[in-house]
């Protein structure tokens, strides 16, 4: 799917990049697969069972180091792979600063060279964490042609369209109506924990009956309002008065028991 959008946009001129989060029911099991920053969580009750990671710079910090250190060339020049416990300055020249190189697992002291001033491969941390100091995610299609800011070095390189996929097997689970599958972009999780999004979800199934389809459109609005908070004194904040996202938000609550018993139907009847 890469190489075909990357060839769509040589034909049709476009650019920029995306994430994909993507859910299959097959044969009794959920299957979702993962490149990206959303996240998919399984809501049973206040009980949450994570169904995928998210992947940035600051979760797959040593597959991009270790790239780096295997291929200095796409560095350019311009950046190192080398991780500092603080950036170095000229003042540092000479001076042991704490390093770590691309396959250690702890730390060791360096004297700081020229060649150590060069911007980190991986810069910021968490959330403010960037690839050649321009793209928060690593996992994805697209960006074919994205450079690092101020340089002509590709980023390409350092991005992966390959998915993480976990299972959840459904006829192994007594499922009730409450139990779902909840999908988010990461404007969702910035601002909400796998705990609060339960929390928020359940509050929302409570308001309506059982076999009332609506509950699940309703609980995931819940969600979207919830990371997008409200204004006040010209900032958006969460119900509990912390910064709201800045980010998109795009939210699916998805009933698991349906497809299960589905399934269960289906399989009677080919017996």
């Amino acid at each position: 799917m890469d190489r075909l959008i990357a060839i769509d946009k040589r034909h049709y001129t476009m650019t920029g990049g995306c994430t994909a989060l993507v859910a299959v029911f097959m044969f009794g099991k959920l299957y979702v697969a993962n490149a990206g920053d959303s996240r998919a969580v399984i809501c049973r009750g206040t009980k949450t069972f994570p169904m995928s990671n998210d992947f940035t710079p600051e979760t797959e910090r040593n597959r991009i180091r270790k790239l780096g250190h295997l291929r200095p060339e796409l560095l350019g020049g311009e950046f190192t792979h080398l991780e500092f416990a603080r950036r170095p300055a000229r003042r540092d020249l000479g001076e042991k600063i704490l390093y770590r190189d691309a396959f250690m697992s702890g730390w060791s002291y360096k004297s700081i060279s020229m060649e150590d001033l060069k911007f980190p491969l991986i810069y910021g941390e968490g959330k403010r964490s960037r690839v050649l100091a321009t793209i928060g995610v690593t996992r994805g299609f697209g960006d074919h042609d994205l450079k690092a800011l101020n340089t002509d070095v590709d980023i390409k390189p350092f991005l992966s369209p390959e998915p993480e996929v976990k299972i959840f097997n459904l006829l192994e689970e007594e499922l009730t109506d409450g139990d779902v599958l909840v999908m988010g972009t990461d404007g969702l999780w910035d601002v909400t924990i796998n705990e609060k999004a339960a929390e928020v979800v359940q509050k929302s199934l409570d308001h309506f009956p059982a076999n009332d389809a609506q509950r699940y459109t309703s609980a995931a609005q819940d969600l979207v309002m919830h990371a997008r908070g409200k204004l006040r004194d010209r900032n958006w904040r969460t119900a509990d008065n912390k910064l709201a996202t800045i980010d998109d938000i795009s939210v699916f609550v998805i009933p698991l028991r349906p497809y299960k018993e589905e399934y269960q139907q289906w399989e009677k009847s080919m017996h």
